[in-house]
C-alpha cells in the first residue's frame, strides 16, 4: 500500500475522532460507519469542485452513485482519529471515477479505500446528464494535477469509465 506521506498530497475532506458508538462487538469500527464517513467526505469533495447544495438547487442537478468498491485494510478503534482524502482518477462527459482514502491518523496506517463511479444528473428528468463546462473544467484541473504525482492510485479493476 501507499506510504501515508504520498496520501497527504491529497486534499482532506473529513476528519473525526471515532466515538464508542461506532465500535462493534469485535472491538473495531463497524462497517456501516465507513460508508457514513465516506459519505460525509463525499459531500465535501463534491462541493470542492462546485457541486454544492446551491448548485444542485439552482440547476436542478444532482450526483448519483453508480458503483462502490470498498477495501478494509487496517482496523479502526475507538478514540482514533481518521481522515479521508480524495483523488479523482478521471471523468467522461457524464461520469466521474475517484478514490477516497481513509487514513488512521493515530496509527499512521491506511485503514480503507472506497473507489467509486458516480454520474452527474438532470433531476428534472431524473437522467444522467453531462457535467456543465465549469464543473468539467474543475474536475479536469484536478485530474491534471494528480497526474503529476509520482504514484498511482491503487485501483480495484472493477470500475471503468
Amino acid at each position: 500500500m501507499l506510504p501515508i506521506d504520498k496520501l497527504e498530497q491529497l486534499p482532506q475532506f473529513h476528519q473525526v475522532t471515532i466515538p464508542g458508538e461506532y465500535i462493534d462487538p469485535m472491538g473495531h469500527m463497524n462497517i456501516r460507519w465507513y460508508m457514513a464517513l465516506y459519505d460525509t467526505a463525499g459531500w465535501n469533495f463534491f462541493a470542492s469542485i462546485g457541486m454544492t447544495l446551491e448548485y444542485y438547487e439552482r440547476n436542478q442537478a444532482g450526483g448519483i452513485a453508480l458503483m462502490h468498491f470498498i477495501r478494509y485494510l487496517a482496523e479502526v478503534s475507538q478514540d482514533e482519529i481518521i481522515s479521508v482524502r480524495t483523488r479523482i482518477i478521471g471523468r467522461r462527459a457524464k461520469r466521474l471515477h475517484y478514490v477516497h482514502f481513509m487514513i488512521n491518523e493515530t496509527t499512521q496506517k491506511l485503514a480503507s479505500t472506497l473507489e467509486a463511479l458516480g454520474t452527474h444528473a438532470d433531476m428534472r428528468i431524473r437522467r444522467t446528464a453531462p457535467y456543465p463546462p465549469e464543473l468539467a473544467a474543475a474536475i479536469d484541473a484536478k485530474v491534471a494535477e494528480y497526474r503529476e504525482f509520482d504514484w498511482e492510485a491503487p485501483l480495484s479493476g472493477c470500475i471503468k469509465l
